[in-house]
């Protein structure tokens, strides 16, 4: 039975989300504070103490996001154990970064599941990110009942803004502006071969964009040679093993790299000597990794082209002026959610006083009918049902009153604590306890 303590805890919590992403940090501090590699039990970096009850890491290419659940200054406490986690300082990060609480917290984790607070407007891949992300924070046993509800509530407001609007038609994902990119330093792809580095979602994607753009041949390199052999084989491509990448880059012109890696995969000094082997035939490079799969100084070099996931911007807002108007629909019903989840959170403190005293007045009821039977020493079965519809009929119409008097107490949180702790002590729920 939930006690009064319990609605207590439940009245204290925040929710806080702080976090970075494209529009506030270039990609070089996106993968410096990165935290890929910070969300399993063992290396988990938002530890539920000191004020954080629940919490969940987001952390892609595009944005660092850490969301909890607590009491006192919990902003403060995750930018400290988020710093903690990447070696570095709290002033270190805190030019980037933003921070929304209460509905605010709530409204932002609805539009990025949504996909309208993405650098490509509607693009799918960030509801299956949070959908990972949440996964390993209910596998590291961090959420609880506010979390659990606000995700599972954010991946509902992602359908339904895809079934209400045509925010996600025809969307542009990053692996397409990657190959439209291609497209330009490029022109005619017929003549042309592509190596895709890494073998997850945005590698097939970006393999969808190449064939319908009609490149030569697709190449396909990865850690796992049976996940790289796989995807090769789904878009009639030849799978070659992790090793070979140097050697593979000679025969190449177009290099779409998406790896986990925390490290670069391609090196300058690597290219330099490939670009001897190609009598320096152009090399165009699109590295939509975070951390970057390619070194930078690559760059550096002539006539090799490398672009990272910031430069897309430009391709990618060319392409989507024609879905604003569904996007001003989809953020309308970002606000309806919202408000539903602020009734809830409302009588989140109410229910367990609620659920106390209907259970009283169910085991009162049940009492009386027990003791009523007993002195008239009676076995009818009917009687025993007749009895029992009554005094529950008349529990609930006597339940009624305190019920209604609690939830109208939600509009203040004074007002809202002082009909709590008036049905505890009229009802004497804390002793019945």
């Amino acid at each position: 039975m939930p006690s009064f303590e319990d609605s207590a805890l439940y009245m204290e919590n925040d929710i806080c989300l702080v976090g970075l992403n494209h529009r506030t940090a270039g990609v070089d501090v996106r993968e410096r504070f990165a935290l890929a590699g910070h969300c399993d039990a063992e290396h988990w970096a938002l530890p539920c103490t000191g004020g954080i009850r629940e919490s969940l890491i987001l952390s892609t290419c595009n944005r660092v996001e850490l969301l909890a659940a607590g009491t006192g200054d919990v902003a403060d406490r995750m930018l400290h154990c988020w710093a903690r986690a990447r070696q570095a300082r709290v002033s270190d990060i805190e030019p980037y970064i933003y921070v929304h609480k209460s509905l605010a917290a709530v409204r932002h984790i609805f539009s990025v599941a949504s996909s309208l607070d993405s650098m490509v407007l509607g693009e799918p891949q960030i509801l299956g990110q949070l959908k990972a992300a949440y996964r390993k924070a209910a596998a590291c046993r961090t959420t609880g009942v506010i979390l659990n509800r606000l995700l599972h509530k954010s991946f509902s407001v992602a359908k339904r803004v895809r079934t209400e609007t045509a925010v996600a038609s025809n969307a542009v994902s990053i692996s397409y502006a990657a190959v439209e990119l291609a497209k330009r330093i490029f022109g005619d792809m017929r003549s042309h071969k592509a190596l895709l580095v890494g073998a997850g979602e945005m590698a097939e994607l970006a393999a969808t964009h190449l064939l319908q753009n009609g490149i030569d041949e697709i190449l396909v390199t990865n850690r796992t040679y049976a996940r790289g052999r796989e995807l090769a084989d789904q878009f009639g491509g030849r799978a070659v093993p992790f090793e070979n990448l140097t050697d593979t880059l000679a025969v190449v012109d177009i290099i779409i790299t998406s790896t986990g890696s925390p490290e670069p995969v391609i090196r300058a000094r690597d290219v330099r000597t490939t670009l001897r082997t190609r009598k320096n035939s152009p090399m165009f490079f699109i590295d939509i990794a975070v951390p970057r799969d390619v070194d930078p100084d690559v760059n550096s070099l002539d006539n090799v082209y490398l672009y990272d996931i910031d430069d897309l911007k430009e391709v990618v807002e060319e392409n989507i002026a024609g879905r604003r108007d569904e996007a001003a629909r989809a953020h309308r019903i970002v606000d309806e959610e919202v408000a539903a989840f602020a009734g809830w959170l409302a009588t989140l403190d109410v229910q367990p006083t609620l659920v106390a005293l209907i259970d009283r007045g169910e085991r009162l009821a049940r009492d009386e009918v027990s003791r009523t039977l007993k002195r008239l020493g009676s076995q009818d079965e009917a009687l025993r049902e007749a009895l029992e519809t009554m005094a529950n009929a008349l529990v609930r119409k006597l339940n009624h009153a305190p019920i209604t008097f609690l939830k109208n107490g939600c509009s203040g949180q004074e007002n809202k604590e002082a009909r709590i702790n008036a049905i505890r002590r009229v009802f004497n729920l804390d002793s019945d306890t």
